[in-house]
């Protein structure tokens, strides 16, 4: 009932899938890193400082805020998935409000990928899809796990012969193991 719906459904009939993924864990590294460092505070704080039932209470509390606050983080980038099929693109997020944003593959003019050093050390980047003079929902797609793979599929799909698409799920993105490759 709350639980958010899968991507998959919202997969038409008339649609093959051909890449599937979350984006990538460092984009929530900052915000976990943040929560390690607030709860060491915390936990010396508590120590530290002279026994008492507010300041008690207050530590506590600012720990349960900071362990709610991160967990809901994690489960918005868990629950944030992008597909492509070989008719569009689709991103859907949120746990409470549900967003299904879409681009079809005929609108894509042009599509680049970026590269940072810490994305090329820790495999990630970034993927623009630009559109013919519009700004679409999913122009820009960041912390793309293995973008190398995902420029490749879209490439084939918009500009490359499209009855030899292939499929596949990314390694590492949750969702399986190696590439399933369906014709």
């Amino acid at each position: 009932m709350l639980a958010p719906r899968e991507v998959d459904e919202y997969v038409l009939p008339t649609e093959r899938r051909v890449i599937r993924f979350r984006r990538h864990w460092a984009v929530i590294v900052s915000e976990v890193l943040q929560a390690v460092i607030l709860f060491v505070l915390l936990a010396l704080g508590a120590a530290y400082l002279p026994q008492n039932v507010v300041l008690d209470n207050l530590f506590w509390y600012g720990a349960l805020l900071v362990l709610l606050k991160t967990s809901y983080k994690v489960s918005e980038w868990w629950v944030e998935k992008v597909v492509v099929t070989d008719k569009r693109v689709m991103l859907t997020k949120g746990i409470f409000t549900h967003q299904v944003g879409m681009m079809p593959l005929t609108k894509v003019t042009d599509l680049t990928f970026e590269r940072t050093l810490n994305g090329r050390m820790l495999g990630y980047g970034t993927m623009v899809i630009e559109s013919a003079g519009q700004i679409q929902a999913l122009n820009r797609i960041d912390f793309l796990p293995d973008p190398e793979e995902v420029y490749e599929a879209i490439s084939e799909l918009v500009f490359g012969d499209k009855r030899q698409t292939r499929s596949y799920t990314l390694p590492g993105s949750g969702f399986g193991g190696a590439r399933a490759r369906r014709r």
